[in-house]
């Protein structure tokens, strides 16, 4: 076999015509926007009152006046000092967040943004309508996109709230939601005491089905009720060496006798709940909680969680819980219905009994462990007493078989994001898998001319419809932004992880890089090129005339693609803030993500290339794309010359070459794989024996030599010599 080395001599030409394209455009970076007192002001103009930025944590504190004193409504803080998370161009998208204290969402602005399709796209105005429906939502909800128009007013109340997604931008509004989430959560989690525990989307769910009748003894050996016995000797151990040592004289005298019996158990959970109070009763707790969680707390002995001057309703300054190392907020819920139960060695009619509700907001994980405080006080002096805490700890922690845990999330919410795109990803997964079989077998699949016609234009129009247009699969030159951010440092590589399908796409092409070359990619996996095939078959049917260009200037053709990737790549090196503007040579984004529902003069730019490619078969592709001049570059990996030559290739014959229609195959009839598409219209010919020059050739003399051999046979019957 021969093949083409497919070189192109265009280092010089690249980096002049990357010159000009900067000097032309005069680009300029630009700074993302950032702010100030000033710029807070404008966004909480009076009368709120903005107060001093923390000095610890990048947020500002925003008071309103009252009567009697300024009450602090929110803090507010930028997304990208706690998540920036990169967008497509490789640049997070900066939020201007509001957090109220009670962990709602009170305000969400863009600062800064250069996701294509709110760039130029879409425009900027759908992410601003989208940014706003978090207005008043908060941070105890697990938020979920659902596509547009499908939420609603009921659907923001309750433990999940729904918002509307953008059409057209599904990937880059999942990055924005785990943006506006993450990063307030982790100023909630500073700020307001929320739990550094899972995220409200990572919390496990209680098992409502799980249920046996227990005792409480049973529930004790469980573990679904712990128990925190404090003897006297161990508050006088706590406080040896201490000026309070030996203040409690019943401790001195009866070592041994309980201080504190503390016993704890989640009742919201229903094998835990019904067991203690019965069916009637946790309904009617249930039913008042309105989806909180919940601790019951029994405390016997000398100690209390509620001395004489506890006020009901209040939290309690003598327990409190704790979650990751994070306090939790909890109070007492003015539960003092009667508890009828069974509880070997506990005298539930002098014990103190109360349900503390967990604050929604603190996004308390009932399956990751807690922790209990007990504290004890003691005084010393009579008019000014000086005081002496010490704490005891009782660790809580139910089975994992209670709950429904959710999947390890390696990532910024990456698990669900897939999962949401479940079934694009099957499909796309069996259209991957029927492609790398036929290509497997393309010298079968080849070997009749029609069924290869059909199964081509069938899979091209899978590529258009679904890998295009609702998928929204095509992979585009903006990547290639986020990439170069990556490697310098100032982004990281999980932005190619938010839009599983086009991922997928883009893995399949790279790794058929290195068995086909570049054609797998351009040739089948490209939507814009199977729109431009399309409209190939349109000239060929309608029999428009096709302009060629002379075979000798066929090569230098070819530069453009290259130089305007080169352009592209310096733009984004140095001047990142236009990159995405310089990419708009990609008709992509019109004609595949938006579906020409964009300005007018990027509809007639993207017509104006199918229109050319009408009268020069795939115009852009061949010349001018520059995704198709990164696969080309890349194409030196290909490890196989998988289209089959015979020695008359090229010498004599040229059909092949004269049939392809991409100029893939040079005169000699060695192949340009670096141009090659792989139409597979050559191997079809190379086995058709109606078409390829050197099998007509030899049928034609083995019909002569049979021939021969017949008279020859004929003769000798006759008696000739």
């Amino acid at each position: 076999m021969r093949k083409g080395n497919g070189v192109c001599r265009r280092g010089p030409l690249a980096r002049l015509g990357a010159a000009l394209l900067m000097l032309l455009c005069g680009l300029t970076a630009a700074a993302a926007a950032t702010l100030d007192r000033a710029g807070v002001e404008l966004l909480f103009p009076k009368p709120y009152i903005v107060g001093p930025r923390d000095p610890a944590l990048p947020i500002w504190p925003i008071f309103k006046q009252s009567y009697n004193d300024d009450v602090l409504v929110a803090y507010l803080f930028e997304s990208e000092d706690f998540q920036p998370i990169p967008g497509f161009s490789g640049t997070p998208v900066n939020l201007a967040i509001a957090v109220r204290p009670n962990g709602a969402l009170l305000s969400v602005r863009v600062l800064s943004q250069h996701e294509p399709v709110f760039v130029d796209g879409l425009g900027p105005e759908p992410l601003n309508e989208f940014v706003k429906q978090y207005e008043g939502l908060s941070l105890s909800q697990s938020i979920k996109i659902v596509p547009p128009g499908r939420s609603g007013a009921k659907t923001r109340d309750g433990v999940a709230a729904e918002i509307d997604g953008v059409s057209k931008a599904t990937a880059s509004v999942r990055i924005i939601n785990e943006t506006i989430v993450n990063s307030a959560l982790q100023v909630a989690r500073e700020r307001l005491g929320f739990s550094r525990g899972r995220d409200p989307n990572r919390a496990a769910k209680i098992r409502e089905n799980v249920f046996e009748q227990l005792s409480f003894s049973q529930m004790l050996a469980r573990g679904y009720i712990r128990h925190l016995r404090v003897a006297n000797a161990d508050v006088e151990k706590a406080y040896k060496g201490t000026e309070a040592e030996g203040l409690d004289d019943e401790a001195v005298k009866d070592p041994h006798g309980a201080f504190a019996d503390l016993y704890l158990a989640q009742v919201d959970v229903p094998i835990i709940g019904r067991n203690l109070l019965g069916e009637a009763g946790w309904r009617k707790l249930m039913g008042q909680l309105d989806g909180a969680p919940a601790m019951m707390a029994i405390s016997a002995g000398r100690w209390t969680f509620m001395p004489d001057n506890f006020v009901p309703g209040a939290t309690p300054d003598l327990i409190g819980l704790a979650q990751a190392g994070a306090p939790v907020a909890w109070r007492d819920f003015v539960w003092r219905d009667r508890l009828d139960l069974d509880a070997p060695g506990l005298d539930l009619a002098r014990a103190d009994v109360a349900v503390m509700r967990i604050a929604p907001e603190a996004a308390f994980d009932p399956a990751s462990p807690s922790q209990v405080s007990l504290r004890v006080i003691r005084e010393k002096g009579l008019v000014y007493p000086e005081k002496f805490p010490v704490d005891f700890k009782l660790d809580y922690s139910l089975p994992p078989d209670l709950f429904d845990l959710p999947p390890e999330d390696k990532g910024l919410g990456l698990g669900s994001i897939w999962a949401s795109r479940a079934r694009d990803v099957s499909i796309l997964t069996a259209g991957l898998v029927v492609l790398a079989f036929a290509l497997a077998g393309q010298r079968r699949l080849a070997r009749s001319p029609r069924a290869l016609k059909i199964f081509r234009l069938s899979f091209l129009a899978f590529t258009l419809v679904f890998i295009g247009w609702i998928a929204q699969a095509q992979v585009s030159i903006v990547w290639l932004f986020g990439l170069i951010k990556a490697i310098k440092g100032e982004g990281t590589f999980a932005f190619l992880l938010w839009d599983p399908p086009t991922l997928m796409v883009a893995a399949f092409g790279l790794l058929a890089l290195f068995v086909w070359g570049r054609g797998t990619f351009c040739g089948w996996l490209c939507p814009f090129g199977a729109l431009q095939e399309f409209v190939g078959e349109i000239a060929r049917i309608t029999k428009i005339r096709q302009l060629a260009l002379p075979r000798r200037y066929e090569r230098l053709a070819r530069l453009p693609k290259f130089l305007v990737l080169a352009a592209i790549v310096v733009t984004a090196l140095f001047f990142s803030s236009q990159a995405e503007r310089v990419a708009e040579v990609e008709p992509f984004k019109t004609s595949i993500t938006l579906i020409f529902m964009r300005s007018v003069p990027f509809v007639l730019y993207a017509v104006a290339l199918l229109i050319l490619g009408l009268f020069h078969y795939k115009f852009f592709c061949r010349y001018l794309c520059p995704l198709g001049a990164t696969f080309s570059a890349l194409s030196f990996v290909r490890r196989w010359a998988w289209i089959p030559r015979r020695r008359e290739c090229g010498s004599p014959c040229q059909l092949c070459r004269v049939k392809c229609r991409y100029g893939a195959i040079e005169r000699g009839g060695a192949v340009i794989y670096a141009e090659c598409f792989q139409c597979l219209d050559c191997v079809a010919i190379y086995d058709d024996a109606g078409q390829c020059a050197p099998l007509l050739l030899a049928a034609k003399k083995a019909r002569r030599e049979e021939a021969l051999g017949v008279q020859a046979q004929a003769s000798r019957r006759l008696g000739f010599p």
